[in-house]
């Protein structure tokens, strides 16, 4: 897949900060900052997942649904049932007081925004409801074409929300009436004859998403700006996927990844491990299915832990020697392969997240598939330890400074030792830094001219990093606060107006020209 040569910007959604969000990005902030896009040069905006996050978890990887989307992030103010109730006027004083503290917090309360968007949901549902347009309307039939389209998934989760909300501390696995765990055809139907109401709830709150979504991607199109997004590689355990296909997963292992120079014990990630044998035999119907709900809502879909869909790290829960599953090369060649073509059935123009311990068989793999990969600045490094040029990249690639699981740009410069810092500025573009131990604006502008004038097709750079800021997304191997709650310091209109962000703006739209992404 050939990449138009542009640039584009890693922005969380839940990072972005409006006037009338909830308390983070909302999904017709997508639209909303594709003029401030526009005017910076930047053409992409790749997103973390927007998937419905497990409940307990705030990591977007850790995902409750293969295809909800968060209820977090659907704009209750877009929402015309909840205008009908009379809209924020209609919030009594203790809900006002909870929403002015959200939009003014620091960092994203997870628990206390789907707490509150999670009422007056409910309260716009039974307005729905109420008001006729739950029988017959325009509103009505669309709603019930949804359920239809999407039924292969959406009426598993929506019982398993309803099934959670009447036990919300229990696991499926652990705490439901066997029938349950076992899917009994007559429990299930019990079930949801017993649980309608909550069933149509979470079915309506999945159709508003969907349409906000679809809304804000055709809004941004007249900018020519496109979606990105992220396809994690597993679903959590306690998820209605897990719960829904059972037999294609193990319960007695987790996924995690092999010790490397970053962990010396490796890491885990508590999430089930795929029975690929399983999967297989169902022609990777589950992963197609994937492929093209992504196809469908992005223009463009990283594929998180690309590695693992090649061959699996497997930790045994009984303490057992970790693993890789399938254990033979020539059969983890041929599952990858098979994976990614899955994946693309449904449309889907994918980008690789092969970063980590990637083989030398998987990178000649995607190679040879046409998937770019990612080049990360502080890892192109030779095997003697020599920095890569950023102008050799390969244009099948996507050039950026970091990732989600990075420090900054600022605190990597300002943290490498006068060695390290020597041998990075032993690439051309970079060699009068060698004397500069801090981060100044002409440090911050060398560092992205050397991304932007790269050979890669894409650039696809941290907003953190777009405006030197210090904040990080998320400390792997680490549980806090601080972790996916980032927020942008500025709103959407101080993003366009204000006098440094304008002009670090215009610097970012000048950088585009001169390289040729613009």
């Amino acid at each position: 897949m050939a990449l138009p040569r542009c640039a584009g910007v890693l922005l969380p959604l839940f990072s972005v900060r409006t006037a009338c969000g909830w308390g983070l990005g909302e999904l017709p902030d997508l639209a909303a900052l594709a003029p401030w896009m526009q005017r910076t040069g930047l053409r992409v905006l790749m997103t973390l997942p927007l998937l419905e996050v497990a409940l307990g978890q705030a990591s977007p990887y850790s995902a409750l649904s293969a295809f909800a989307l968060d209820p977090a992030h659907l704009a209750l103010g877009e929402l015309e049932d909840f205008e009908e109730l009379g809209g924020e006027t209609a919030l009594p004083r203790a809900d006002r007081d909870c929403l002015d503290h959200l939009r003014q917090a620091a960092q994203v309360d997870w628990s206390e925004i789907r707490r509150l968007k999670g009422t007056w949901l409910r309260r716009s549902f039974d307005r729905f409801l109420a008001s006729g347009a739950g029988n017959g309307s325009e509103r009505a039939r669309d709603l019930e074409a949804f359920r239809d389209r999407e039924r292969s998934w959406l009426f598993d989760y929506a019982l398993f929300r309803a099934l959670k909300d009447a036990q919300p501390e229990g696991w499926w696995r652990v705490d439901w009436p066997e029938a349950l765990r076992r899917r009994e055809p007559a429990a299930m139907a019990k079930a949801r004859e017993k649980l309608a109401r909550s069933c149509a709830y979470y079915e309506y709150v999945q159709w508003v998403a969907h349409r906000q979504l679809e809304a804000a991607r055709a809004q941004a199109r007249r900018f020519e700006v496109l979606f990105a997004g992220d396809l994690p590689f597993m679903v959590a355990e306690d998820s209605a996927d897990a719960g829904a296909r059972q037999d294609e997963l193990r319960f007695d292992a987790s996924i995690g990844a092999p010790p490397d120079e970053y962990s010396k014990e490796g890491q885990d990630w508590g999430l089930p491990v795929y029975r690929w044998e399983v999967i297989a035999s169902r022609g990777f119907d589950w992963l197609r299915k994937r492929g093209k709900r992504m196809a469908e809502a992005f223009d463009l879909v990283r594929v998180d832990h690309v590695v693992g869909f090649y061959r699996t790290y497997v930790r045994p829960r009984d303490g057992s020697k970790p693993f890789f599953s399938p254990r033979a090369e020539a059969e983890q060649l041929r599952q990858g392969e098979t994976v990614i073509a899955a994946l693309r059935s449904g449309g889907a123009s994918v980008v690789a997240e092969d970063l980590g311990v990637v083989p030398a068989f998987v990178r000649r793999s995607l190679g040879r598939l046409e998937v770019p990969g990612f080049r990360v600045l502080r890892w192109e490094k030779e095997e003697d330890g020599r920095f890569r040029d950023p102008a050799g990249w390969p244009a099948l690639s996507v050039a950026t400074t970091g990732t989600h699981d990075t420090t900054t740009l600022a605190t990597w410069w300002e943290e490498l030792t006068p060695s390290e810092r020597k041998q990075v500025c032993a690439v051309p573009a970079l060699r009068g830094l060698v004397e500069a131990s801090s981060f100044s604006p002409q440090v911050h502008q060398s560092l992205l001219e050397a991304v932007y004038q790269s050979g890669s097709g894409l650039t696809l750079v941290p907003v953190q990093d777009l405006y030197g800021l210090r904040d990080r997304i998320n400390v792997p191997g680490t549980v806090g606060a601080a972790n996916w709650t980032w927020r942008l310091p500025w709103t959407l209109p101080q993003l366009m107006g204000d006098p440094q962000c304008r002009a670090q703006g215009g610097s970012l739209r000048r950088l585009a020209e001169r390289s040729g992404r613009a």
